[in-house]
């Protein structure tokens, strides 16, 4: 199999087909026509995950976030940048094809990020529908599937924010874990917006619009900026109401993904094998 025959049937398999200058979903480096020996999949094609492709035999990673540093891993930008060359001349070096798995991604027949979420967190049967899809379509029919599809609702035993923090903090191995409101708050039901979910995907006031109409107790979430979401939740435990947030980081709330992604490519690889390698949290923590 070659690497753009692996590519052909992801994208077929997803159910969406996005016009190239659409899509970040590229090949980043290698060649179509290179023979597929052995996959890693992984949240970001680190110099670390590289270094443990190449440890594993590894000739193709697929990534979900950029290589080179920006949203649609252009280069143009850094070619005379000594780390980009250095990352270059690693890759080339070790012959591995990257390859970028975004759009098609969450944008699929199902958002296999979250699909990855609920089974690292045995959340699946919490999951649950927004309350009042023709309100959406009403208000605004062409926006209806935005709203749909924006982030994921759970409805899950009664915890507290504290006691919700500390489940999050033991399964993603987070040495912190920032939250805003009370510890002490009652928790049933959660919102999730993985990676740059929770800044709005183009529309910064959806998270707190979806928290008011879904009466959301805790927001999960991925990216933050401090103006937006965590302002909004804030202000609302100063004011006594039950409104929470914790936050994972981009990684820590999308690499599950990334992880369970490996048995969804088995019908596809047919014998070849894949594994995956954890970019693991950015951060360390003084």
């Amino acid at each position: 199999m070659t690497v753009q025959e692996l590519i052909n049937r992801i994208k077929e398999k997803t159910g969406i087909d996005i016009p190239p200058e659409y899509t970040c979903d590229q090949l980043i480096t290698g060649r179509p026509e290179m023979e597929v020996k052995k996959v890693a999949v992984t949240f970001m094609a680190t110099v670390d995950v590289i270094r443990e492709a190449v440890r594993q035999g590894v000739n193709v990673i697929i990534t979900h976030e950029p290589t080179w540093f920006n949203g649609m891993d252009r280069m143009d930008w850094v070619q005379e940048d000594p780390v980009y060359l250095e990352k270059k001349k690693l890759i080339e070096e070790n012959q591995i094809a990257v390859w970028r798995f975004h759009d098609h991604m969450h944008m699929g027949n199902a958002d296999e990020i979250y699909t990855g979420f609920d089974r690292e967190f045995g959340w699946g049967a919490y999951r649950t529908e927004v309350t009042d899809t023709a309100k959406y379509k009403e208000e605004d029919p062409e926006k209806a599937e935005f709203w749909k599809r924006f982030g994921a609702i759970y409805q899950i035993p009664a915890t507290t924010l504290s006691d919700l923090a500390q489940f999050f903090k033991e399964k993603t191995g987070l040495d912190v874990i920032q939250i805003v409101g009370d510890p002490r708050m009652r928790v049933e039901r959660v919102s999730v917006l993985v990676g740059g979910g929770s800044l709005g995907l183009g529309r910064e006031e959806a998270p707190m619009i979806q928290m008011f109409r879904e009466n959301i107790d805790v927001a999960v979430c991925g990216d933050i900026t401090e103006w937006t979401l965590s302002a909004y939740v804030r202000d609302a435990a100063m004011m006594g109401m039950n409104k929470g947030m914790v936050v994972l980081g981009h990684e820590r709330s999308e690499e599950w993904g990334m992880k369970y992604l490996t048995d969804w490519l088995q019908d596809i690889l047919e014998g070849i094998p894949a594994v995956f390698i954890d970019a693991k949290e950015p951060f360390m923590y003084l």
